[in-house]
């Protein structure tokens, strides 16, 4: 059976399950749910899985709510499609992770209708815990990206692109370390940790004149006192510091710390600060994004290059994309002057649009591994691009 049969295969199978699929982006829409607690859409995707006939790989890596899910034999290569599926606090699914999990299940669906004509095997990786929590990293540490030849997965945006980058991106904790005292009676006799940490906030400010377009330098004090009549003797904060590359972003990570460490010196306070690990930029693969492009386009979707000032956050597949060939595909549920993780966008992941979206990405997932099997080269070709980026 040709390619071109084999995806249309896979594309009717998808069209077949298009209400399935549906209920299931409804199901986790409605029932949002944080990182590392996504219970609910575990169980619902890995019971999707199970009944495809796949193999499954239950809580990998130590976590509750990750899985992997097995297509095929087990010889090369092997494709990976992946999934998100974890919430944002308060504002729900205003990422659209409803539709990436949903996709992951389509796209499944496609390959194993036509799994028995493949040289290979699919993977379906659940990987919680994007919105901060960096389940992609911890999944990664524990080699469950090992030995992949390819890895793919889309993401509700308001353009259909296939090689926008993201930010590199890190989270740090200052806590300012002052002496109480009453702020009427006797203030001068206490050491003022508020002064110390909102002196660090200006001098961050002041930063801001001469960062570059892509940095991104954001903060909220997360305690900043106990009472007005008392001098704070323990205050902190929390600092998100993006990018455009890993080295970039380390940084800005040097100079905010240089800011909270001139404020706590020039009122007498001790600074503690954390670091996290962060998230890596994505490595866009040209050969797998061109690629997926093609299939969008016989979908009818038109593909736009990134702008050099797109808008851009930040995501743990970046941290994939260091390992292997990958591409985090974007397409179009919105329109452009709404942005992710507002409200306007978590009622586009539940719309006619978020679903039409959804089955496209569903069908260009299933479409491009099918490309892919039938021109292993392609795969030595991405490769060979990523080992040359990193070098």
């Amino acid at each position: 059976m040709s390619s071109f049969d084999l995806k249309q295969r896979a594309v009717d199978h998808i069209n077949a399950s298009a209400d399935q699929l549906w209920q299931i982006s409804r199901f986790i829409y409605e029932n949002p749910e944080l990182a590392f607690h996504e219970f609910k859409a575990y169980e619902l995707l890995t019971s999707s899985l199970e009944k495809l006939g796949c193999t499954l790989d239950y809580q990998i890596a130590g976590l509750d709510t990750a899985f992997r899910a097995r297509l095929g034999n087990a010889s090369a290569p092997v494709i990976a499609i992946l999934a998100e599926y974890d919430a944002l606090p308060a504002l729900g699914h205003a990422c659209g992770h409803n539709l990436i999990a949903s996709s992951a299940i389509g796209a499944a669906i496609g390959l194993a209708s036509v799994i028995d004509q493949l040289p290979g095997q699919v993977q379906i990786i659940g990987t919680p815990a994007e919105e901060g929590g960096g389940g992609k990293i911890i999944l990664a540490k524990a080699g469950i990206f090992t030995g992949l030849s390819a890895a793919m997965m889309f993401h509700p945006a308001s353009k259909n692109m296939t090689l926008r980058g993201s930010l590199a991106s890190s989270r740090l904790t200052l806590e300012f370390f002052g002496k109480a005292s009453h702020a009427a009676a006797a203030p001068e006799e206490g050491i003022n940790a508020l002064d110390a940490l909102l002196l660090a906030f200006n001098n961050i400010n002041a930063l801001r004149s001469r960062l570059t377009a892509r940095d991104r330098i954001a903060g909220i004090i997360t305690h900043g006192g106990e009472v007005s009549n008392i001098i704070p003797h323990y205050t902190a904060a929390q600092f998100s510091v993006r990018g455009l590359t890993s080295h970039r972003r380390n940084e800005l990570v040097k100079e905010v710390i240089a800011c909270a460490q001139a404020g706590a010196q020039a009122i007498g306070c001790q600074l503690k600060y954390e670091v996290s690990n962060g998230y890596a930029d994505i490595i866009p693969n040209h050969i797998l994004g061109n690629l997926f492009a093609d299939n969008l386009a016989i979908l009818g979707r038109t593909v736009v290059p990134p702008d050099p000032f797109e808008r851009m956050g930040s995501t743990d597949m970046g941290d994939v994309s260091h390992l292997v060939p990958a591409i985090h595909a974007y397409l179009a549920i919105a329109p452009e002057n709404i942005a992710g993780h507002t409200e306007e966008f978590r009622a586009c992941s539940i719309s006619a649009e978020g679903k039409a979206g959804m089955l496209d990405a569903a069908k260009a997932l299933a479409m491009t591994a099918i490309d892919l099997f039938a021109n292993p080269s392609l795969l030595v070709q991405a490769r060979q691009e990523l080992d040359a980026t990193l070098s």
